[in-house]
């Protein structure tokens, strides 16, 4: 298979896989009385604790668990982007244009 090719297939891959992960928290959001009443502030304690679970992972350099946790941190940045949006402060979109535009701005070469 031509790299390119299997780029652009990673990544509408990991766009549409991202996407899904918007989606459903979108319907927590608006379904489910545990996520509807969340804000970012009882959110921040367990993305901490969420955080030092990715940690230890690392540590045991346990990838089965550090995938697991990684997905668990997205979770937390998704719902905090999904609460800004719900308060007219960001997106999603805007949150992620803005580190490519960080990451590009410090890595000039």
């Amino acid at each position: 298979m031509d790299k390119q090719i299997e780029v652009k297939q990673t990544a509408l891959t990991e766009g549409a896989a991202f996407e899904r992960l918007v989606a459903i928290m979108n319907d927590l959001r608006t379904q489910c009385p545990w996520d509807k009443k969340q804000t970012i502030q009882t959110l921040r304690t367990l993305t901490i604790e969420e955080m030092y679970e990715l940690a230890d992972a690392i540590l045991e350099e346990d990838w089965k668990d550090i995938k697991e946790e990684v997905g668990d941190v997205l979770l937390h940045m998704v719902f905090y982007a999904t609460i800004a949006k719900e308060q007219n402060r960001f997106t999603i979109t805007d949150a992620l244009n803005t580190i490519c535009e960080k990451l590009i701005r410090r890595h000039p070469h």
